[in-house]
């Protein structure tokens, strides 16, 4: 199972509620991984790929209008740092996907997981301090 916890959390109430939504969906692919009951998840994995790609985009769009607003000084690294995980969740290879299922989504979990609370705890815990 996979948690949000209080640490995460960056003080800006619309953006914490969007990183929690982001853990709910991994954890969503995590208790697709221990479902024993669907022999091929192949459609149900593309679908939490999918949700994930576009709920970052529409994150990543309102964090970026956020940092904007402020005069965040550290936008454009903020900017690189998204477009990087975009382009890293839109080269997933399908086919692997579908003839690995369950190493895919521990993959995929994996990386998202280590990317979004290094992402949170040393990126966006420095918006709210300004």
């Amino acid at each position: 199972m996979i948690k949000w916890k209080d640490d995460y959390k960056i003080g800006v109430p619309q953006i914490d509620e969007q990183h929690e939504k982001l853990f709910e969906i991994c954890d969503r692919a995590y208790a697709l991984l221990k479902n024993k009951i669907y022999l091929d998840k192949y459609d149900r994995i593309i679908q939490i790929l999918d949700e994930l790609k576009d709920y970052t985009i529409y994150h990543f769009k309102f964090e970026e209008e956020y940092m904007q607003k402020i005069g965040y000084k550290k936008l454009l690294s903020q900017k690189v740092s998204h477009n990087d995980f975009i382009e890293k969740i839109n080269n997933i290879d399908l086919k692997i996907v579908d003839e690995k299922q369950d190493i895919a989504i521990m993959e995929v979990l994996d990386f998202v997981l280590k990317w979004i609370e290094y992402h949170i705890l040393n990126e966006d815990k420095k918006i709210s301090t300004i």
